[in-house]
């Protein structure tokens, strides 16, 4: 049987509270001007935006409700409703609860119920992953809509008190490196008015015998006396992995969708940071390609990213246009590509 082609209808996208800029980061903290600079030279990243209130503490946005702000937008673009969406992904590194899952509680507050709902929990590749777990569900021909999300949110690792002029400088950068967000995708077998074609999605583990670049532990009752980071990065070989592991996705997604590297016309790049994200796509044979990136604005929101991309990338796409977007987790080692095509 013909597998039918699973179509991107709409993307919708949600950001908590203002861009939290690095002026502003300095000034909370009580860091010298020269750590401002430091932000914007090496790390690249302008602005970020925060579930919790730096000023009180606040939480003001959960996971949850950044994913129903999203999802909803999604489903509002694609001019289809909660009654329509028979499958239900979730890609994120910082669910709001072990249990209930973040996606069902996002599929109650939309309304949605009596489908299969899945939750990943990953790094960067997450919604790569939900959007791969997606597509070859729907491909299978038992399913017609699906909403594809990816939430994230910092705040339970958000330590106002932290004096952190006394961090080493690897503790520093996870303080300006991430941001909050979420964003949505449907897709469908039904192709919608402005839908883009996915011709590829892949995942692939790399990480045998490789130590993690990154860990995010996970505290309980018992654990509260733990001392140490509650995440940790090895930025140094995350700067030297990242780059040669995201121009072998980028192959590999050109091999497995039938493409040559001249025949790109959109290129997103993994999100890490603003010299990060220079540094990869420098890297990255794609000539002509023209680049999507978001991440020196809204900082690196994780799983939410893609779907920031994708929104920046749709509009733009003519008849023919052909779109790649990889991914690289450095937590223990993981690429991922999607290849996308206007018809």
């Amino acid at each position: 049987m013909h597998s039918p082609d699973i179509h991107v209808r709409s993307v919708g996208t949600a950001l908590p509270g203002p861009a939290i800029d690095n002026a502003t980061l300095a000034r909370r903290f009580h860091m010298p001007a020269a750590w401002e600079q430091w932000i914007d030279v090496f790390v690249g990243t302008g602005s970020r935006h925060f579930a919790r209130d730096l000023d009180t503490g606040e939480v003001r946005y959960t996971p949850t409700d950044l994913g129903e702000t999203a999802g909803r937008r999604a489903l509002e673009a694609s001019g289809l409703g909660p009654a329509d969406v028979d499958l239900m992904v979730l890609g994120t590194s910082s669910p709001e609860r072990l249990m209930p899952a973040t996606v069902n509680m996002i599929a109650d507050r939309l309304g949605i119920d009596g489908i299969p709902a899945y939750q990943l929990q990953s790094g960067c590749t997450g919604a790569f992953q939900a959007l791969d777990v997606a597509h070859q569900m729907l491909r299978s021909g038992r399913h017609r809509t699906a909403l594809v999300l990816g939430t994230e949110s910092c705040a339970k690792h958000l330590d106002l008190d932290v004096d952190v002029a006394a961090l080493p400088p690897a503790e520093q950068i996870n303080g300006v490196l991430f941001g909050d967000g979420a964003g949505a995708a449907v897709l469908s077998t039904n192709a919608g008015p402005d839908s883009v074609v996915v011709r590829d999605t892949f995942v692939r583990l790399v990480g045998l015998n490789r130590p993690p670049g990154q860990v995010v532990e996970w505290f309980g009752r018992a654990d509260l006396g733990v001392k140490g980071p509650a995440v940790v990065e090895d930025y140094k070989e995350i700067e030297r992995s990242v780059p040669l592991l995201a121009a072998d996705a980028l192959r590999e997604l050109l091999e497995h969708a039938g493409w040559k590297d001249d025949e790109l016309d959109y290129l997103l790049p993994p999100q890490l940071s603003g010299v990060m994200t220079a540094r990869i796509t420098e890297h990255l044979d794609a000539p002509g390609a023209q680049e999507v990136s978001c991440v020196r604005e809204l900082g690196n929101t994780g799983n939410a990213l893609p779907f920031f991309q994708l929104e920046r990338l749709l509009p733009r796409l003519i008849t023919g246009d052909r779109a790649a977007a990889v991914s690289v987790e450095s937590s223990k080692w993981i690429t991922a590509g999607l290849a996308l095509e206007k018809v």
